[in-house]
């Protein structure tokens, strides 16, 4: 590894250099319905492993990392980076991020380069001062035609990141109104100049869910299990329905709550979110938001299970205890197990309901309300056997 003495006897100022790491990307085009800045490296997501790896360099003065908005606060709870929210486009994620730059010069990169080799790192960061750019590149060994028309493949180059780029001329490039895909292309179109150095095939790019066989360095995800347990009571209300389980109860009285009250689904939603480290319910859906008043319980688990897939988790299985005096709910309990087994996307078997009393006693054994505790457990996503 090349470390800050070694960059400094080449003439290398490293306190005027700040990473910028992209990974506010939708992942369209990976295939899966993970993010794949999610994907799991042992425990470790690939965002974080990435900026990792840049990290153990101490090459940089600052990391910063794009966001989503959604992604953000997750984010945050794993590591002490600085977070921008990014973009629509790349493009708007860059500029966010370039006005928390202070220093001369910017590393740009994409989540998606995950093995960027020190070695690497270390030649586009000793060229440091030569260009406004420094442009890594690989050449075209096949034949190339371009509108049907075979071009000369030497004049072709595939243009890799990271990229330097002396910040001030990568700002002033960014004020055009014209979307570009790397931060060269800005600068060249905006009168500056680039140096193209060869680059690497380690630094392949992560686009569709195949590509992850093309990159050396990522270990399998840990197949640990992840536990979450949630609580939740809600006392009657005298008017309204009464749903429990994701299923109308025939009851003459509803729950008193901001939502229609589903208590059994709730304490699911808080396990599910505690065995991912997402916070929990209330978090998500604050019940002083207009949004959610009287919204359908069912509609709130959907939102969890695809986050919790976009982030990476799998649902395992899950085990719910509803402690109630009243109403009886032993013959719903197989239409409960269905419901929620389709809402979590797994086996209905994988889905347990039980059902107890508090033996007449508290304000559950007074019948005025119901209380539900729930367990989660949760895997991470195995892209290794897809």
């Amino acid at each position: 590894m090349y470390n800050f003495v070694t960059l400094n006897i080449l003439g290398v100022c490293l306190s005027h250099l700040t990473l910028i790491l992209l990974a506010a990307g939708s992942s369209s085009r990976f295939g899966t319905g993970v993010k794949k800045q999610w994907l799991r490296v042992g425990d470790t997501p690939l965002w974080q492993f990435v900026a990792d790896r840049f990290e153990s360099t101490s090459y940089f003065n600052k990391i910063i990392v794009t966001s989503s908005a959604d992604d953000i606060e997750f984010m945050q709870n794993c590591t002490s980076y600085t977070f921008v929210e990014g973009g629509a486009t790349r493009q708007q994620s860059l500029k966010n991020s370039l006005e928390h730059v202070t220093t001369e010069y910017v590393l740009v990169s994409d989540v998606a380069r995950a093995c960027v080799s020190d070695a690497f790192l270390h030649t586009i960061v000793s060229h440091m001062g030569k260009s406004d750019c420094i442009v890594p590149y690989l050449p075209i060994n096949d034949t190339i035609v371009y509108d049907d028309t075979t071009i000369d493949r030497e004049r072709v180059k595939r243009v890799q990141t990271p990229q330097l780029s002396l910040t001030s001329a990568l700002r002033n490039a960014l004020l055009q109104e014209v979307d570009f895909t790397d931060e060269s292309s800005a600068i060249v179109a905006n009168g500056g100049n680039r140096e193209f150095i060869l680059g690497e095939e380690a630094a392949h790019k992560i686009t569709h869910l195949q590509d992850l066989k093309k990159i050396p360095c990522l270990a399998p995800p840990s197949n640990d299990t992840l536990s979450g347990v949630g609580f939740d009571v809600h006392a009657f209300d005298d008017k309204g329905e009464m749903y429990l389980g994701g299923i109308k109860i025939d009851a003459a009285y509803g729950f008193l709550a901001h939502s229609d009250g589903d208590v059994a689904i709730h304490a699911l939603i808080d396990a599910l979110l505690g065995a991912a480290g997402m916070g929990d319910i209330g978090m998500m859906f604050p019940d002083n938001d207009a949004t959610f008043k009287g919204i359908d319980s069912k509609e709130l688990l959907s939102v969890v299970v695809a986050k919790l897939r976009r982030f990476g988790f799998v649902i395992v299985n899950v085990d719910i205890t509803i402690a109630a005096e009243k109403p009886r709910i032993g013959n719903y309990k197989t239409a409960m197990r269905k419901t929620l087994s389709s809402l979590l996307n797994i086996q209905s078997q994988r889905v347990n309901i039980k059902a107890t009393t508090t033996e007449k006693l508290g304000f559950i054994g007074r019948g005025e309300g119901v209380g539900v505790i729930a367990n989660a457990n949760l895997k991470y996503f195995d892209w290794t056997t897809i």
